[in-house]
């Protein structure tokens, strides 16, 4: 088979956006929030936790803690209880309290729309602060979670494994005002048909075009079975 050329490559990642978006044309941030402090602490709470989880646990966060000064001075167990089910809680604790102090004395209690601020933050990598910046300020970015990752790979778009790198490859292929929505594209179609164990390659708009196409059943109707909607639990 042979290699594909740079120039091949573009045109069939961009063909492949295209396609997603045709697909997913109401495709968004499914952690529910109202302000950036609100999605900085809900994006916190999803590590290893489900968006519908999450979602479950925030109103009465937000609620309890109004302000990023109410999250700095939280009580640790009161906080540690009300998201407990979300997993992993006392990081998540610490996380959220150490973020809020950070803004609180760095940035006048303001979460910051730059990227090398937020990733300066307790709790907060790239992945996060993309989230944050694409969702919350407009600013656009590439959410590489475990879903972007897999599907990247597996559309043949790079071989890389570290996220960051990951990004700089999809970056260059689709055009930046893309990025946020690009990346709740692959999440959805992630979450929806390319999972991760088996595929529902029979029934995915992307088949043409997808290096994977046999990784999971091909048949309509098996594959058809596979397919899941939101919310996901």
């Amino acid at each position: 088979m042979p290699t594909e050329s740079r120039l091949a490559l573009v045109r069939r990642a961009r063909r492949m956006n295209r396609i997603l978006a045709e697909t997913y044309p109401d495709a968004h941030c499914e952690l529910d929030f109202g302000t950036p402090l609100e999605l900085l602490v809900a994006t916190i709470l999803s590590a290893q936790c489900t968006d519908k989880r999450v979602n479950m646990v925030t109103p009465v966060l937000f609620a309890k803690y109004p302000t990023v000064d109410d999250y700095a001075g939280a009580d640790r167990a009161e906080m540690e209880e009300i998201i407990r089910s979300t997993g992993f809680f006392r990081a998540k604790t610490n996380s959220i309290i150490g973020m809020a102090q950070a803004v609180c004395e760095h940035h006048g209690g303001v979460v910051p729309n730059k990227l090398k601020d937020l990733v300066k933050l307790p709790g907060v990598g790239r992945k996060t602060a993309n989230v944050v910046l694409g969702n919350a300020f407009d600013v656009p970015g590439l959410t590489v979670d475990t879903h972007f990752q897999r599907l990247v790979r597996r559309f043949g778009w790079t071989e890389e494994t570290d996220p960051v790198k990951i990004e700089h490859v999809v970056g260059e292929l689709i055009p930046k005002r893309e990025w946020t929505v690009f990346s709740h594209r692959v999440i959805w179609h992630g979450r929806r048909i390319c999972h991760s164990r088996t595929p529902a390659c029979g029934v995915c708009p992307l088949a043409a075009l997808c290096p994977s196409y046999g990784t999971g059943p091909t048949d309509t109707a098996k594959a058809q079975k596979l397919v899941r909607s939101g919310p996901f639990s």
